[in-house]
């Protein structure tokens, strides 16, 4: 719907796909579309996009929420009736959400992002939602000459450029989906040159930092209000689980004391704002993929002690709070 036949050739032929047994149609109108469905019966339908297709009985103009919303229901209705598997491509807003209607979230089995930075070549597909299925499951790809490839080893990427002995970093495995990946945790904390401090975070949320910030300041009595607060997760992936609070805080106090944390240590927590450090689901598996990447030491909640206790290569730190958090990354006291 977007490109002309020519521009499709000239793609597939950088890529080196021969093209057997896909069938390309350049067309707009969802009509003659349906009606080269019905000739071909293909397995497989790809509609790119749903924003440039219409049906000519609907007044409104191509992309448009009447023209969205009907066109995505007649093509559902298409891929049921036929059992064809049908992906429909769509633009997303400023803020990366699927244009249009929200209802057509809604019609759909699952709604699949590819994720990354221009300045990074990995792509991350992320599955937010699934009816029959895990919910946000990733894939990481990398960009190279013949097009998107699986990472199969995405840990030991996102940590190949990491500096285990620089202030400011932290190791932190995450769950995506039911895939356990090793993320950095960068900080940077520096005073500040203007009455109010700047506080920007990189794949992570900014309220949670914010919270985090606080818990630092009221439990710890780190005082953050002169310093600018800088968080990033290097390789362009974003992590939005509570698990990640416990890197934050550990991060952000390496920084401000100038003080690595110990190599080979990685850790996980969920923090609560009485300063608690809570459990959080499939320890296990976290324990296993920092046990695999070399790490020897992990610092974890006391409440998944003994669901991990079965792992007997990596040192694991039970801790319950804050305090009790610090004192085991730094080996000190934290105030």
């Amino acid at each position: 719907g977007e490109e002309s036949i020519t521009q499709v050739k000239v793609r597939s032929n950088r890529l080196n796909i021969q093209g057997e047994g896909i069938v390309f149609l350049s067309e707009n109108n969802l009509e003659k579309i349906e009606r080269a469905v019905d000739s071909v019966n293909p397995e497989f339908l790809i509609i790119d996009s749903i924003q440039s297709v219409f049906i000519p009985e609907i007044a409104s103009v191509q992309g448009s929420l009447s023209q969205i919303r009907e066109c995505g229901g007649r093509l559902m209705a298409l891929s049921k009736g036929r059992g064809i598997a049908t992906f429909l491509v769509g633009h997303v807003t400023k803020e990366g959400f699927l244009a249009g209607p929200k209802i057509l979230e809604h019609m759909v089995d699952a709604v699949v992002y590819i994720e990354g930075e221009k300045q990074n070549n990995f792509r991350i597909l992320r599955a937010v939602k699934n009816r029959y299925g895990s919910v946000d499951e990733i894939g990481i790809f990398q960009m190279k000459e013949n097009g998107l490839e699986e990472v199969l080893d995405p840990s030991g990427i996102f940590l190949s450029n990491h500096l285990p002995d620089q202030p400011g970093t932290v190791i932190v495995p995450s769950i995506e989906g039911s895939r356990p990946i090793l993320v950095e945790i960068q900080a940077l904390v520096t005073r500040s040159n203007f009455g109010v401090p700047k506080r920007m975070v990189s794949g992570l949320d900014y309220n949670r930092m914010c919270l985090m910030i606080a818990v630092l300041e009221k439990r710890l009595h780190t005082e953050l209000q002169m310093y600018d607060v800088f968080l990033n997760v290097p390789g362009g992936v974003r992590v939005n689980e509570t698990a990640m609070d416990l890197g934050v805080v550990l991060a952000m106090t390496s920084s401000f004391r100038e003080q690595p944390v110990p190599a080979e240590t990685a850790c996980f927590g969920e923090i609560g704002l009485a300063g608690e450090i809570r459990g959080v689901t499939k320890a296990e598996q976290r324990i296993a993929e920092a046990l695999k990447l070399g790490f020897k030491r992990c610092i974890i909640p006391g409440s998944n002690l003994e669901e991990a206790s079965s792992y007997s290569g990596p040192e694991l730190v039970p801790v319950n709070t804050v305090e009790e958090a610090v004192k085991a990354a730094f080996s000190g006291d934290p105030f």
